[in-house]
C-alpha cells in the first residue's frame, strides 16, 4: 500500500511540473498564432478539424484531435461552427484551467456531435487518451478502453478513454486490465476531472465499459450524420 501511494505521488508531481509550463499558441507550421490569418488565438489544422478526418480506421482503432495536450493548461477546442480551434475565452481572457496540468491528452472525435439523450449539446464527443504528451492539433490513433461518466453543473458529461497504439499502454484493452498492469491510473483521472473546475462543479459517477463507450461513440457519429443531412436539405432549399 505505502509502495501504491509513492508512485502516486510521483505521477502527480510528474503532472504538476508538466502544468507549470506555459505555452506559446502556435500553428502546425510552428509559427506564432498571432501570424495566423485566422485570429491570434486560433489554430488552422491541415484539414478542417471536424469534417476532414474519419472517426474510425480499418482496424478499428479511432483517430482523436489533440485540443490540449496532457501537462497543459491552456483550454482550446474546435469550435463545429468551422472546424478550426481556438482558445476558449472566459471573461474576455485566455481561458487557463486554475488546477494541476490536464493528466491525458484531451479532445475531440471528429465527425461527431454527441445526441441529447447522451448528455451531448451540439458539440463534438469528447476523448481522453492516456500516452505520451502530444502537439496541439495532432491527429492520435488509438484504441477505446471505456468511458468516465461526469456530471457537469448536473449536466451528463462522459467522456471516452482511449490509448495510444505507440505508448505503453498500448496493450490495454479495458478499465480492468488498466487497473491490473496500471494501478492508480483512473484514481488519477476520477481526482482530477472531479476537481479541475472548483468545488462542487463536477460530479463523478463512475467508470463505463468498452461496449458502453462504443454506444456512445456510435451515437455520436450517427449524431454528425444526421446535421450534416439536414444541413444539405436546407442548403438546397
Amino acid at each position: 500500500m505505502k509502495r501504491m501511494f509513492t508512485q502516486l505521488g510521483m505521477i502527480a508531481l510528474v503532472i504538476f511540473l508538466a502544468g507549470c509550463v506555459r505555452e506559446v499558441p502556435q500553428n502546425e507550421a510552428g509559427k506564432s498564432a498571432a501570424s495566423n490569418p485566422a485570429g491570434e488565438y486560433a489554430l488552422v489544422g491541415e484539414k478542417n478539424f471536424l469534417h476532414g478526418y474519419e472517426p474510425l480506421n480499418p482496424d478499428s482503432t479511432v483517430n482523436m484531435v489533440v485540443e490540449i495536450p496532457a501537462g497543459s493548461n491552456d483550454k482550446w477546442e474546435v469550435k463545429p461552427s468551422d472546424g478550426i480551434m481556438r482558445w476558449d475565452m472566459k471573461d474576455g481572457k485566455p481561458r487557463v484551467v486554475k488546477y494541476l496540468g490536464y493528466p491525458v491528452n484531451y479532445g475531440m472525435f471528429p465527425q461527431t456531435i454527441l445526441p441529447k439523450e447522451f448528455g451531448g449539446d451540439g458539440d463534438p464527443l469528447d476523448a481522453l487518451v492516456l500516452g505520451p504528451s502530444q502537439p496541439r492539433g495532432s491527429i492520435l490513433r488509438a484504441k477505446v478502453i471505456g468511458v468516465i461518466k461526469l456530471l457537469d453543473k448536473g449536466e451528463q458529461d462522459d467522456k471516452i478513454l482511449a490509448v495510444t497504439v505507440d505508448s505503453p499502454l498500448r496493450e490495454v484493452d479495458n478499465l480492468a486490465e488498466l487497473n491490473r498492469d496500471f494501478p492508480g491510473v483512473t484514481t488519477i483521472l476520477e481526482t482530477w476531472f472531479a476537481n479541475y473546475k472548483g468545488p462542487g462543479i463536477m460530479e463523478f459517477e463512475g467508470f463505463g465499459d468498452v461496449d458502453e463507450a462504443w454506444e456512445i461513440l456510435s451515437a455520436a457519429m450517427e449524431g454528425y450524420r444526421v446535421v450534416q443531412e439536414e444541413q444539405t436539405v436546407e442548403v438546397s432549399q
